[in-house]
C-alpha cells in the first residue's frame, strides 16, 4: 500500500505518493484546496493507501504557525471522510525553501520556477522523502 504526502495551503495543495512498495516518494500533482476532497476521493478509489502525512507547520521557535489551525481543521474533516486511513504528522519546516532550491539547481527556468504548483508538490515530496528516510 501506498503512502501519500500532503502539502496543505490555503490555495492549493502538493501532492506525493509512494510506490506500492513504498521506496521511493514522487510528486503526484498540485490540486486547488477547493476541490482536494473530490481529488482524494477518486485517488482513494484506484489506488490503495495505508498512510497519509500531513505537514505541519511551525515558526522556527518550534510553535505553530499561522496555518496550524486550518490545517487541524482539514484533519478533522480527513478522519471523518476516511476513517480507516492512518494520519502522521510530519514537521515540514524548510519544505518550501528546499523545494525551491531543488528546482533552481534541476536547471529549470525563472519562468518555471515561478509555477507555484509545482513548488507545492516538490515540498510535498520532500515532505514524503523525508518521511521515509525515517525508516
Amino acid at each position: 500500500m501506498r503512502i501519500l504526502a500532503i502539502d496543505y495551503g490555503k490555495k492549493r495543495t502538493g501532492l506525493a505518493v509512494t510506490d506500492p512498495l513504498r521506496i521511493i516518494a514522487s510528486g503526484l500533482t498540485t490540486v486547488e484546496t477547493p476541490q482536494l476532497f473530490s481529488f482524494l476521493k477518486d485517488y482513494f478509489s484506484k489506488e490503495k493507501v495505508e498512510i497519509v502525512i500531513v505537514g505541519e507547520p511551525k515558526q522556527m521557535d518550534g510553535t505553530p504557525s499561522e496555518s496550524a489551525d486550518l490545517i487541524e481543521k482539514f484533519i478533522v474533516q480527513f478522519q471523518q471522510e476516511f476513517p480507516t486511513i492512518k494520519i502522521e504528522r510530519m514537521d515540514e519546516r524548510f519544505t518550501s525553501k528546499m523545494a525551491s532550491r531543488t528546482l533552481v539547481d534541476s536547471g529549470l527556468k525563472k519562468k518555471k520556477r515561478q509555477d507555484k504548483s509545482l513548488l507545492d508538490e516538490v515540498a510535498a515530496t520532500i515532505m514524503l522523502q523525508d518521511y521515509l528516510n525515517k525508516f
